[in-house]
């Protein structure tokens, strides 16, 4: 049953850490679904320190929310805005913060840690999983930013987590692979450590049906786990 609260259909974008020509690249792709009906754009965290447009990002995805509405494109919070929130970094560099942020502290301080729609939760870093069906109520506040390592394996029922934070390379130990990965059972993590590859992984999740596809400019691809692949 489609769930009446939330869309359909979810593009999911994580870790642009200041750079602003591979975000573009990624909207360029996504923004025309955006009015579309049950369909919405998630950004899962980190959007700022590593390039040099952090500032830009963030009034980019200010922007967008204010033409399509937060509903449509749905901000997280990451662990490099949190330390941004908390007076540890400054937008353009992590390190003491800055009074010319307040504008944007203020939009950071009302970012969601999580959201969760049908069976699929998106998050920056992950849960607590042991916490199974209660991990609404029993996930610290910095698990949903800070959890590390990356947790994989079978988490509970047919749930799946998608998220970011760690680089898809580090979590698979294979430097050369940046896409998606998918353990064959219950995490998506879609970080393509874009300071590094000048590129974001887009992943297209359909709530209703629990599919999962990769998106590009050549089309959408089925996200098939990393040891079927490799």
């Amino acid at each position: 049953m489609k769930s009446k609260e939330n869309p359909m259909i979810y593009y999911c974008i994580s870790d642009i850490h200041g750079c602003l020509f591979a975000f573009q690249n990624a909207l360029d792709i996504i923004t025309s679904h955006l009015s579309e009906e049950n369909t919405a754009l998630i950004l899962l965290g980190d959007y700022i320190h590593g390039g040099k447009e952090n500032a830009a990002v963030l009034d980019k995805i200010m922007e967008l929310q204010n033409r399509y509405g937060s509903g449509k494109v749905i901000a997280l919070l990451g662990n490099h805005e949190e330390l941004v929130c908390e007076g540890m970094a400054s937008v353009d560099a992590c390190g003491t913060g800055s009074g010319d942020d307040d504008r944007y502290v203020s939009w950071l301080r009302g970012l969601p840690r999580y959201h969760a729609a049908g069976k699929t939760i998106f998050v920056h870093a992950g849960i607590d999983e042991e916490a199974e069906d209660l991990w609404k109520y029993g996930t610290m506040d910095h698990i949903f930013t800070e959890k590390y390592p990356a947790q994989t394996g079978h988490f509970f029922e047919d749930y799946k987590i998608v998220a970011g934070h760690i680089s898809t390379s580090a979590i698979a130990g294979d430097p050369h692979f940046h896409g998606i990965y998918f353990d064959g059972s219950s995490h998506y993590y879609i970080d393509a450590d874009t300071v590094a590859t000048g590129f974001l992984n887009i992943l297209k999740v359909n709530t209703e049906t629990q599919e999962y596809f990769a998106v590009t400019d050549a089309g959408e691809f089925p996200v098939l786990p990393y040891d079927e692949e490799h």
